[in-house]
């Protein structure tokens, strides 16, 4: 399959980045095609410009500064997303990755009377969100119910790519970890990935 590895933390040494390393050589070693996409390494504007957000209604978006990122997305069977979830939710630069690559004509089409939105991404069969977290399990989960999760499965996923099948690793309490606890949620990234894809 052709997976494209989103990563989004700007620092070279952190969780993130190690996760990310552990996906790309498990996808590669199974004989994927593996395409990464590190938001902070090519320092990806987050921002929607204001030609973007004046053609979002229009009969076609201007998609020309995101044009790399977009052809991206829609040519990837499976998608990866590594990222740190703060303030229970997005890096600012991958909400923006969404904000801009996630637009009309790309991921999805307007309805006509701007009603329900038509998804686009039919080719995108697999997405999987592996994240590390400062809180314990429980905050997450029984407090704020899932957000991050919620977000990606049912407003981008359940509207842009509706038949894709969806999973995500959660790593909590990630600054109190050992390294045997990051080497064994390294393992856990390899049987998925292998098992699902």
């Amino acid at each position: 399959m052709k997976c494209l590895v989103v990563v989004a933390h700007p620092l070279s040494a952190s969780l993130c980045q190690t996760m990310a390393r552990s996906v790309v050589d498990t996808l590669s070693a199974a004989g994927h095609t593996v395409v990464v996409e590190d938001l902070y390494g090519s320092s990806f504007s987050p921002a929607l410009t204001p030609d973007e957000r004046s053609s979002y209604y229009e009969p076609s978006f201007d998609a020309a500064s995101i044009h790399a990122q977009a052809e991206r997305l829609v040519d990837a069977d499976a998608l990866v997303l590594v990222f740190p979830t703060w303030w229970f939710g997005f890096p600012a630069v991958l909400k923006g990755w969404f904000d801009r690559v996630w637009a009309p004509g790309i991921a999805y089409d307007h309805a006509s009377d701007f009603g329900p939105i038509q998804a686009r991404l039919r080719k995108l069969r697999k997405v999987c969100a592996i994240t590390s977290l400062g809180s314990p399990w429980w905050v997450d989960r029984l407090v704020l119910r899932q957000p991050v999760k919620r977000i990606l499965k049912t407003a981008l996923l359940g509207t842009c790519a509706p038949a894709c099948d969806f999973k995500m690793l959660s790593l909590y309490r990630a600054e109190r970890l050992s390294a045997a606890q990051v080497q064994a949620f390294s393992a856990r990234i390899q049987a998925t990935l292998c098992k699902w894809m």
